[in-house]
């Protein structure tokens, strides 16, 4: 039996390109279903179309939080997974002390956001430290910065990318070995509980599937092969 909701709502709508309003129809179609049945009253729904420039304002979320501060309503967000990576979005939100709820991670809650920044910021700055020793050891062998060398570029990005899902398969093997040890053994099941644990994928999504969890297995036990 579906939830049903009380009280009154604001919803936030975010979507950029040209698919906006198909994005947005998309958006409000599960805002209605979330609110499915009992004594609710949506207020307003703000829309927001993103720019490069302007991710950083977001003055619809702006106006959306200051009208669930003024009418004591829940914040309904239809699309919080790559909104909770942005630190401006999170501080906005947590000093708002508004009461939310997220429609594709709905278990997410105050911590729960914090922690999506705090490693959404920390994998942000590991990166650019990466990076940016690669590039001077690039420069420090003598090859010119730029694209002398499509080659080089190329080798360089496949060697960061690799490197980054190496890390990530490390970190995330030992939560799939205790999964395991549960009784959860088929690649689905642990597709699901990663997903009920909210732990995110590699490229930071919400949604595991069976091929995601065999790629972190296969990749973590070969790299153990080559360590022993």
């Amino acid at each position: 039996m579906a939830e049903t909701h009380t009280g009154d709502y604001v919803a936030y709508l975010r979507a950029h390109g040209v698919d906006a309003e198909t994005e947005f129809i998309t958006q409000e179609k599960s805002v209605r279903k979330y609110l499915n049945g009992g004594d609710w009253k949506l207020l307003d729904i703000l829309k927001e179309i993103e720019t490069g420039a302007g991710k950083s304002r977001r003055p619809q979320l702006v106006a959306a939080i200051s009208l669930c501060t003024e009418e004591g309503a829940t914040l309904l967000l239809a699309k919080l997974e790559h909104l909770a990576k942005d630190v401006n979005f999170v501080d906005k939100l947590l000093k708002s002390k508004v009461k939310f709820a997220a429609l594709d991670l709905p278990m997410a809650n105050d911590e729960t956001i914090e922690l999506i920044c705090q490693m959404a910021q920390h994998e942000h700055d590991r990166l650019s430290k990466r990076t940016k020793a690669a590039l001077a050891a690039v420069k420090a062998a003598g090859q010119k910065l730029g694209n002398p060398n499509p080659d080089a570029g190329l080798k360089l990005g496949r060697a960061i990318r690799t490197d980054q899902a190496d890390k990530y398969a490390e970190k995330v093997y030992p939560i799939i070995q205790e999964i395991r040890r549960s009784g959860i053994v088929t690649l689905r099941a642990m597709a699901d509980e990663l997903m009920a644990r909210e732990i995110l994928t590699p490229l930071g999504k919400s949604k595991w599937g069976p091929e995601q969890v065999k790629k972190i297995i296969v990749r973590q036990q070969q790299a153990e092969k080559i360590n022993k």
